[in-house]
């Protein structure tokens, strides 16, 4: 009868401008498909020049060689009787669209443009590519001659239509397009599609997958009688990007396919595995028995605008399938925000350590929770690729070997990995304790980084006695008289030597264990202290990648205790247990006086709840004051919350301008301060904010 259809999708670990890594991905991705059955295989957006080529996109160089990439799957045998989706620039009638190629057996079906475009937060599409704004309509795409030395054909449709199978009715969507309020697969199921495909490039942020997950379900469920995207039915396959394409973002895969709004196949959300493909059998007739009964939707859909049908002479079953097993609905499993620190960051590091061609990383490790956390994230990756190559991944081994410069070396535990790849050095002043000193050598023991420790007060006194030489006047911290002037001046110097210091480490450390290659300097400020400004600039804060500059401080903490539980770290909790200190300032009797959320004026949970505010709420300092005086009520009188509000925005607007200094830093939250393209503000401000301000000693007066 032919109701069984099998479909692929995938998530595929693609790298801007990588034409050649890329089609040899998407060829793998094919091949899995089709060896499994599958009669339509799904790939990511954009796959074919890698999402993130940004202004690259300007270039025709860019699109030039996305079509000869696309040629040569045209052309391959590896492509035939299957249905291939590939994401791609087109240019057509001198206007540039993030579109879908849709081809089977060298003819190319159609090219659907994307409709709703991603333009907030970390995306800038509309930068690049125009939305297809004509619904329903289709145009003839004059290929060019490379693709119709292939296909024979001169034009192909080019627009908003469907795919009309012998068996089956198929409509797409791209990425953002599932999240707008309108989304087209509401009026396409209506129309008759009965499967939907979504290539996507999405992000990780912690404590997302769920809600990408829900849409998808939702897309084909009937949950709720007042949303009529919930009537559809049907099968929804979405692709997703995976791994790091060149900056700060990490695709997090989770590729899946939704029957009526349950999920059936569930792809890994942070994996080492560049080439995923999850392969389904799904019984059209589920759809059709699903929608008959629901009457309200088949009078919508009686009266709904039809789309244009590309007819394909093709079937995505077979007239024999009675026999043939489909899938069943599972339970799709969530990481935890502590899995999610632990692997998300693992991955993202490992992707830029191999594509950097580096030989490892170094961190400066302090002894407090940041800097610990990062090392932990480095043990969390040294242990997925442990985990990979026992698997029988034999690309991260052949990645290993190269980054170690061994061809005969096998991984086999975390602490060994880490002996080769992770160094890690403790940069000791006057002002450290000795209780730091020894956390961080026992955590670099437990993790087996291969561990420096230095002192660094011969390079700050030679420092200080060049501006001595200079002005004829000599610095003291407050504890000795000195202003506090001379008090922040002396700490920043004790900051900066030691990014100086990192990165002469970086450079030469190998070299001196007559070892080949340089190491990444991994910082560690965590999002919070970037978001008051609280670290130097051009410190240890400065540094080539930042993999928990995404998250907070809380977050931080229960990763901290995770890795406790998970990775038997018994090091960590004297660390956890420690209040942050910058030990930057004098020592009072031998013991740290100086402690973070002193110097801060601030605690990390104001802080987390002042990053939400400002950024997620949009709220100025009156509306932030508003909304605190509810929220707090409780614990502070109004003229309290005032004065806390104030004070955040003084700090805030004060340090911005090192927000634009900040380095690369895996985003995980949705308040980052970025201000690379994330979080775009000034970083002049007038800090006394004196209108705003003004409202708010108004308001308290009333109050």
């Amino acid at each position: 009868m032919g109701r069984a259809v099998t479909v692929a999708t995938c998530s595929l670990n693609q790298w801007a401008l990588d034409f050649e890594g890329n089609l040899e991905r998407i060829f793998r991705s094919i091949d899995i498909a089709k060896s499994k059955g599958a009669r339509y295989r799904l790939g990511p957006e954009l796959e074919i020049c890698g999402y993130g080529c940004s202004d690259h996109y300007y270039e025709s160089d860019t699109l030039l060689h996305s079509f000869q990439v696309l040629a040569k799957l045209l052309e391959s045998p590896a492509t035939q009787d299957i249905i291939c989706d590939v994401g791609m620039p087109v240019l057509h009638r001198n206007v540039r669209y993030n579109c879908r190629v849709i081809f089977l057996n060298k003819k190319i079906l159609l090219i659907r443009p994307k409709i709703s475009l991603a333009n907030a937060g970390n995306y800038r599409e509309l930068r690049w590519f125009t939305p297809w704004n004509k619904a329903r309509h289709v145009e003839e795409y004059f290929l060019p001659r490379i693709i119709q030395e292939v296909t024979g054909q001169e034009t192909v449709p080019f627009g908003d239509a469907v795919l009309a199978t012998k068996d089956t009715c198929l409509g797409s969507e791209i990425c953002e397009e599932l999240w707008a309020p309108n989304s087209p697969h509401i009026e396409m199921g209506l129309d008759g599609v009965e499967i939907f495909s979504n290539s996507s490039a999405s992000h990780h942020v912690l404590r997302k997958a769920h809600t990408r997950v829900d849409l998808v379900n939702s897309a084909t469920a009937k949950a709720c009688a007042l949303e009529m995207k919930t009537f559809n039915g049907g099968i929804y396959i979405l692709a997703n990007q995976r791994g790091c394409d060149g900056d700060r973002l990490y695709y997090d895969g989770c590729a899946m396919i939704s029957l009526n709004g349950e999920t059936v196949a569930q792809g890994s959300q942070f994996s080492l595995e560049d080439v995923e493909v999850l392969v389904a059998t799904l019984d059209l007739e589920d759809v059709r028995s699903y929608r008959a009964e629901i009457s309200s939707r088949n009078l919508a859909a009686s009266k709904v605008n039809p789309y244009p049908r590309v007819k394909v002479n093709f079937a995505l079953s077979c007239p024999d399938d009675v026999a043939l097993p489909t899938c069943v609905p599972i339970q799709w499993r969530h990481h935890s925000p502590e899995e999610e620190i632990s692997l998300g960051p693992a991955c993202w590091l490992w992707d830029y350590l191999r594509r950097s061609k580096q030989a490892g990383f170094l961190l400066p490790l302090s002894g407090g929770i940041d800097s610990s956390a990062t090392a932990c994230i480095v043990y969390s990756m040294c242990h997925q690729v442990c985990l990979a190559v026992r698997n029988g991944n034999a690309e991260v081994l052949a990645d290993v070997c190269r980054i170690v410069n061994d061809q005969s070396y096998v991984p086999e535990e975390p602490r060994e990995l880490c002996k080769r790849i992770f160094t890690t050095c403790y940069m000791a002043s006057e002002n450290s304790s000795q209780d730091t000193c020894n956390r961080a050598k026992l955590l670099a023991e437990q993790i087996g980084s291969y561990h420096i420790s230095l002192n660094i007060d011969a390079a700050v006194k030679a420092v200080v006695g060049v501006f001595s030489v200079v002005t004829g006047r000599t610095p003291c911290f407050s504890v000795y008289g000195g202003s506090s002037r001379e008090n922040l001046a002396l700490q920043n110097v004790q900051a900066r030597i030691r990014m100086v210091l990192a990165y002469l480490l970086a450079q030469l450390t190998l070299w001196a264990r007559g070892m080949p290659g340089g190491l990444l300097v991994l910082g560690s400020a965590n999002v919070d202290e970037s978001l008051r400004g609280y670290l130097t600039k051009y410190d240890c804060s400065s540094a080539d990648i930042n993999p928990i500059g995404g998250i907070s401080k809380t977050d931080l903490k229960n990763f901290i205790q995770y890795c406790i539980e998970n990775f038997q770290l018994t090091a960590l909790r004297s660390i956890i247990s420690a209040p942050p200190t910058a030990e930057l300032e004098p020592l009072v009797d031998g013991q740290v006086a100086q402690t973070d959320e002193a110097d801060m004026g601030m605690t990390y949970a104001e802080l987390s709840i002042y990053g939400r505010l400002r950024k997620i709420a949009k709220a100025g300092p009156y509306s932030m004051f508003c909304k605190l005086i509810s929220m707090w009520k409780e614990i502070c009188t109004p003229r309290e919350v005032a004065s806390k509000v104030k004070h955040f925005f003084r700090m805030y607007s004060i340090n911005r301008h090192k927000m634009t200094t900040l380095t690369p830093s895996y985003h995980a939250e949705n308040y980052s301060p970025d201000d690379n393209r994330f979080d775009l503000r000034p970083f002049l401000y007038n800090t006394t904010w004196s209108w705003q301000f003004r409202s708010i000693d108004k308001q308290v007066n009333a109050l």
